[in-house]
Order: C-alpha cells, then structure tokens, then sequence
C-alpha cells in the first residue's frame, strides 16, 4: 500500500470512499451521518491544492482511502480519514495517520488534532489505540473551538464528540 500525494483527478474517488465509508454509521442508528454528502470537490481541491490532501492506493494506483488536514493554531488538525470498506482492518487509516504525522513534525507542528464521535467504536477509541488523547473542553483552542463550533451547527452534536490531540 502505497501513500502519495492527492491529485486532482483524485477527488471524486475521495468522495465515494467517503459515502462508503459512511454506510457503516447507519446500523449503529446514525443514519444521519451515513446520508451527509462528503465535501464538495470545491472543497476537496482546497485541501489538495495545500499540499495536505493524501491517499492510499492500491497496486493500480487507485485511492482506497484519504486523509485531509489543515494546519489550526499549531497543530495539523485531521479534517478527514476514510477508507472504503473494501480494505478497511488492514491498517491503512493508521499509516495515513502516521504519514500526517511525519508531515506535521517536518513542519515543526506540535500535534495532530481532530474531532471524532466518543461512542462508535472505530472513532474516539481507534483514535486512542493511535495514541490520542481528548482533550478537555476548557483546554480548546480558539481554531479548535471553531471547527466544534462548526460542527454543532451542522447537527453533529446530536452524539457525543471530542476533540483529541496526538504530541508529536
């Protein structure tokens, strides 16, 4: 499993692996989430045009997953992981992890951040097996603060949500 860079011709096969990948939230009741549209290619090129869009691809060098990130007051703040459920459980959402990470501490970032559901159990508790912590709402920094704010207007806060950090 190869990581790279993210190209444009990318992005629509990111956004069916992000439908896909949402298609396992609607047995745990959060059908909801499994039926938000992923970003828009818009948005998906934004990431990319960064330089923080990457997928995993398989040996035809087609996506089977992605990460998105941006930097949020001196973090590198995980903005999307996905893998299609084709390849899922063979550690490929964790090698992007790891990959963001690298990318972050070149850039002398402090941290991974992201926002995740506490109660399902392939967020939150995956999250912590990847060595994030959560991080205490009083403890929120200001661009932190603001993509929770974010979330909560889209309805997200309808189940419990964390913020979590990884130190690099």
């Amino acid at each position: 499993m190869r990581i790279r860079s993210a190209s444009i011709t990318d992005l629509p096969r990111c956004r069916d692996i992000e439908r896909a990948a949402g298609e396992s939230f609607r047995p745990i009741g959060m059908s909801p989430i499994a039926d938000d549209e992923p970003l828009s290619l818009d948005d998906l090129a934004r990431f990319q045009r960064s330089g923080l869009a990457w997928v995993a691809v398989d040996g035809e060098d087609r996506p089977v997953a992605y990460l998105i990130a941006e930097p949020v007051d001196g973090a590198l703040h995980i903005e999307q992981v996905s893998v299609h459920p084709d390849w899922a459980h063979r550690r490929i959402g964790r090698r992007l992890i790891e990959h963001a990470a690298g990318h972050a501490a070149a850039q002398d970032m402090e941290a991974l951040t992201l926002t995740t559901f506490t109660e399902v159990a392939w967020n939150a508790p995956y999250y912590a097996r990847c060595g994030f912590e959560p991080i205490p709402a009083n403890s929120l920094t200001p661009g932190l603060r603001k993509i929770r704010d974010r979330e909560a207007a889209h309805g997200l806060d309808r189940w419990p949500r964390t913020c979590m950090r990884r130190i690099l």
